[in-house]
């Protein structure tokens, strides 16, 4: 074993911020990739020896230190929220596959604790094409110690958004190897403290990841310390269990403490981990079976449950709920008699939701129209929206500077409110859009709203966004197209797979698909027993995986090229763009 020489370097991540990060070279021409995640509180200087000790000369390497840690910028144990570093490991991600002419298939992910979080994190919300994951002692659940501490530390956010707390975690609980200790304690780029804020976040995320375990596909092995002092092992077990990867491991190490791949005997995880990537570039990336994912599945499974009846205590408490919705909410707030008349999933119900202004009879139903506006769902449902317009405008900026003519097709607009307001900010007023739906009633609004903008170069047509032939025959062709919110209420892939083949065939050739996606959500066994949809049915929603979502668009030939996530894990918008033939 060698030590491999480290370049220094610095990359610019979505919001500009210049983090600092580390490149190893392999030792000849190479097109494979293993990505190091450091702890936290640490930073990538202390991963050299682990890499040299795995043994990979024959792939890149890369780490980076995380922002607010090592020589990266930033207050200490800072960062905009939780969800900001694991959309930095994406930048990171995207930085060296472009850099370095690397296929995302073609990249591992090795992490430890908070770092393994942010991985898996990472891979069930981005659901990008990687070979493998290795997660050392994932930070689920921190041994806090103190009775009702993440409570305590809710309550201390409201009074104090930045606070910080100082970690409890000596170096004699991380490793029983003294050097590895003594490094740790002299190492002054490491900090101790971290942002309440953070730690919240990382809680919120790893709940959801636990929860939604059977999205991530990705061959992963977990690695558990038997004497851990920083981290539950019964979080481990539970996120393992929930796993649908085909491939996957849980090695356990009794008498291990935390800091797994930096104990005494740590030759035997890193030789497991070493392992575990070689086998896995052996074989590649198979997704297929996603396509068939509605017929049998995770996502499927909970779909079927839900169209049962619930338990006893359940049904009581859910009759109560749609009880007092269709009594007292229906009648005193708008945006529940609106969905109520409607259906929740309607093209009027999401307006309501956009505007985002309480209303209904006296000060209590503005309370209620309060809460119902505030509901975790409706925050995402706004998010997506800004989302929306920035990949919209985004692709209708590159397309005007190749000097031509933007052409959008929205193929189940509701009222188009999203796309309409794009069109009226000034550098957008000359692009040309198609906004279809099935909805007459829909179209009428949109065209009312687009003579009140002024907008000159937009039609509004009926249309069945399932038609593949119908869509096939779209003039002019489009050279963006939009499918928001539509894919979501329909359980059938083929119908999606219908939909998909007419638009890829008449997107022009280096055009933009951009679609949405609701992988997750914290409330979808209350939606589907109080809700009705469109039709006035239950609203039931077979979630699809972002895996699943994107295995679909790849199907028909379109290349997924980015992605953005809410807050919550809710919602997703991505662009996929068609390559152009020959």
């Amino acid at each position: 074993m060698s030590t491999r020489t480290c370049e220094t370097g610095e990359f610019k991540t979505w919001d500009g911020a210049a983090l600092f990060c580390r490149t190893w070279a392999p030792t000849g021409p190479s097109d494979k990739a293993v990505i190091l995640i450091h702890r936290g509180h640490e930073h990538s200087g202390r991963l050299q020896e682990l890499l040299d000790a795995l043994d990979l000369p024959a792939f890149w390497a890369f780490s980076w230190d995380n922002r607010g840690h090592g020589k990266s910028p930033g207050e200490r144990g800072h960062a905009p929220s939780y969800s900001a570093l694991v959309r930095d490991l994406d930048a990171f991600v995207r930085h060296v596959c472009a850099t370095h002419s690397i296929s995302i298939e073609n990249v591992a992910i090795v992490a430890n604790s908070v770092g393994a979080v942010t991985a898996a994190a990472w891979v069930h919300d981005y659901a990008l094409r990687i070979r493998a994951m290795v997660l050392a002692a994932p930070a689920f659940r921190i041994k806090l110690y103190i009775p009702f501490a993440i409570p305590m530390l809710r309550m201390l956010m409201r009074v104090k958004p930045k606070a910080v707390i100082s970690s409890y975690v000596k170096s004699k609980m991380l490793t029983h190897d003294p050097a590895q200790a003594r490094a740790y304690d002299e190492d002054s780029l490491i900090t101790r403290d971290i942002s309440v804020k953070i730690l919240l976040g990382l809680h919120d995320a790893s709940t959801r990841i636990m929860a939604d375990a059977g999205a991530i596909e990705t061959p992963t092995l977990v690695l558990s310390g038997g004497a851990d002092w920083v981290v539950q092992n019964s979080a481990h077990r539970r996120f393992y269990r929930g796993l649908s990867s085909r491939i996957k491991r849980l090695e356990y190490y009794p008498g291990f403490f935390h800091a797994i791949l930096f104990e005494a005997d740590r030759a035997k995880p890193i030789a497991e981990a070493r392992r575990f990537v070689l086998e896995r570039f052996k074989r590649p990336v198979d997704r297929s079976a996603l396509i068939e994912a509605d017929q049998g599945g995770y996502t499927r499974t909970e779909y079927d449950e839900l169209r049962q009846p619930p338990g006893l205590l359940k049904d009581l408490c859910f009759r109560m709920q749609t009880w007092l919705m269709r009594t007292l909410g229906r009648r005193l707030s708008e945006g529940i008699r609106i969905g109520a008349e409607t259906g929740f999933d309607s093209g009027r119900s999401l307006d309501y939701v956009y505007d985002n202004e309480a209303r209904g009879v006296s000060f209590l139903g503005r309370m209620i129209d309060r809460g119902y506006l505030d509901a975790v769902g409706w925050r995402g449902i706004r998010d997506r929206r800004t989302h929306l317009r920035e990949f919209l405008d985004q692709a209708s900026t590159r397309i005007a500077a190749g000097g031509n003519v933007v052409q959008i097709l929205d193929v189940a607009t509701g009222c188009g409110r999203y796309v309409l307001d794009v069109l009226s900010e000034p550098r957008h007023r000359e692009v040309h859009a198609c906004l279809r739906d099935f909805e007459p009633r829909n179209l009428e609004q949109g065209r009312a709203l687009a003579d009140k903008l002024g907008l000159a170069h937009v039609v509004f047509e009926q249309g069945d966004a399932f038609d593949k032939d119908a869509l096939l025959a779209v003039t002019p062709r489009p050279n963006i197209v939009i499918v928001s919110g539509l894919y979501e209420l329909f359980a059938d892939n083929r119908m999606l797979l219908r939909s998909l083949e007419g638009i890829a065939g008449v997107l022009q050739d280096g055009g933009y698909l951009v679609y949405t996606c609701q992988p997750w959500h914290p409330q979808v066994e209350l939606i589907a027993r109080t809700l009705t949809n469109r039709d006035g049915n239950p609203w039931i929603m077979r979630r699809r995986t972002q895996a699943e979502m994107d295995e679909l668009v790849r199907a028909v030939g379109l290349t997924k090229q980015d992605m953005r996530i809410d807050e919550y894990g809710i919602f997703t918008v991505s662009v996929a763009r068609k390559q152009a033939s020959g």
